[in-house]
């Protein structure tokens, strides 16, 4: 095996394995210990983070911050991931801030000339736009932490100009339209919330009794379900409870009261508005003409929001139900017109 073979080897072995002796590697590789003890020694210059400790239970550490392997990339591959990268420039909160801008330099520096001069010319000539936002997100890094964790958090969140304290247990982060946002178990509210990370002004690992749930196979592509089926559950908690108590009346509450039906008709440009929502994806129905329609439960507390919404839509939507939501845009448009009359 060639020196530069067995360095490579070498590297993959020590991230691996992360505690090992010398005499462990001489008897997988075949070498000397003096020769692994050279080797070990340059693998520390190429930047391989490793630590040593003295007596009978001693040996060598791999510390947190493992280096990768050399990986071989084409040309077109390079070009991409730095683009990947480079388009996140516009956020000036990530939960990976730094490492990204170091990752890209370095990327950057290791191109061969032509391959960078090819770069150069592409800059100014493709964007990944985002709105500007005077926003701060500084909690996004704990968030993510917390998410891949299965961990809890004690937050501080601020809602209607009101700041509370809440136990929460987030799935994961998004960012869209420039702000940031972490959809998570609220403990408070007994279900999945989605909170705006620059209303949250503190967040702490939680150090109560409180249990955190099993959400591992619960993540941002199915949140949406999972939710559904607790509001499904509490539903029919909810309906037995009450027949067992009067039957008549438990009949009556199948239906969600937290809950209404929204159908709202849509044009071609309607429809092409409300694809740009990440939340339209369970409620938006596109014909074959490209028209549609939004249709199925939401929130009753939402209303506020779809009130707004559907007014921005102006003529490309007309609501059919519910008729809270009918009499809401009527009267939010009655205050807006009386304000030029």
């Amino acid at each position: 095996m060639s020196k530069s073979k067995r360095l490579l080897d070498l590297m993959m072995t020590v991230n691996r394995k992360r505690k090992f002796t010398v005499k462990e590697l001489a008897v997988e590789f075949g070498v000397s210990t003096r020769t692994i003890l050279r080797d070990l020694q340059e693998l520390g210059e190429l930047g391989v983070p490793l630590y040593s400790e003295v007596g009978p239970h001693g040996g060598y550490q791999v510390l947190n911050e493992r280096i990768l392997p050399p990986i071989a990339f084409t040309e077109e591959e390079a070009v991409a991931i730095f683009f990947a990268s480079h388009s996140l420039r516009h956020y000036n909160y990530l939960p990976f801030k730094e490492e990204s801008l170091s990752a890209l330099h370095k990327f950057y520096h290791y191109m061969s000339g032509d391959v960078r001069d090819r770069i150069d010319q592409m800059k100014d000539r493709i964007d990944f736009v985002i709105p500007s936002r005077q926003a701060e997100f500084p909690y996004l890094a704990i968030l993510l932490e917390a998410a891949t964790g299965q961990k809890v958090l004690r937050i501080v969140y601020e809602t209607r100009g009101e700041r509370m304290e809440r136990a929460i247990q987030p799935i994961g982060i998004y960012a869209s339209s420039g702000l940031w946002y972490c959809p998570a178990y609220c403990f408070l509210r007994g279900g999945i919330r989605v909170f705006r990370c620059d209303r949250i002004h503190a967040a702490v690992y939680d150090t109560s009794d409180l249990a955190p749930l099993d959400l591992r196979d619960v993540h941002l592509g199915n949140k949406d379900a999972f939710s559904h089926m607790q509001q499904g559950n509490r539903a029919e908690r909810q309906k037995d409870s009450e027949a067992g108590a009067d039957g008549k009346r438990g009949r009556a509450s199948a239906q969600n009261p937290q809950q209404v039906r929204l159908y709202v008709e849509l044009t071609h440009e309607g429809v092409q508005a409300c694809e740009g929502e990440l939340w339209s994806a369970s409620l938006l129905h596109i014909r074959e003409g490209g028209t549609g329609y939004l249709e199925g439960e939401i929130p009753h507390k939402d209303l506020g929001f779809f009130t707004r919404f559907v007014i921005g839509l102006c003529t490309e939507a007309a609501v059919q139900e519910p008729p809270e939501l009918v009499a809401g845009v009527k009267g939010l448009l009655a205050e807006m017109l009386a304000k030029y009359s």
